[in-house]
């Protein structure tokens, strides 16, 4: 995976409370904010499944041979 570099101007005070919570962590700032920004984006939007097509497997949808299921389309076009 492919990093890019993110600048983002923050007050003191959200320094310092970065360092501090970073700290109390045991974590790099770098870290403590990567983490957050993870936390948060999954809470907005869930979170993002390593193999999407193993995700889709998981619903049980149904399935049919391909096949058939052209039979049936080109059945219904008649």
């Amino acid at each position: 995976m492919r990093s890019k570099r993110l600048q983002v101007l923050v007050t003191d005070d959200m320094d310092h409370r970065v360092r501090r919570a970073a700290d109390r962590a045991r974590v790099s700032r770098g870290e403590w904010v990567r983490q957050a920004i993870r936390e948060r984006l999954e809470r907005d939007s869930g979170p993002v499944p390593a193999d999407p097509l193993a995700e889709l497997r998981t619903l049980n949808g149904p399935t049919a041979d391909i096949c058939g299921m052209i039979g049936e389309i080109e059945a219904g076009r008649s």
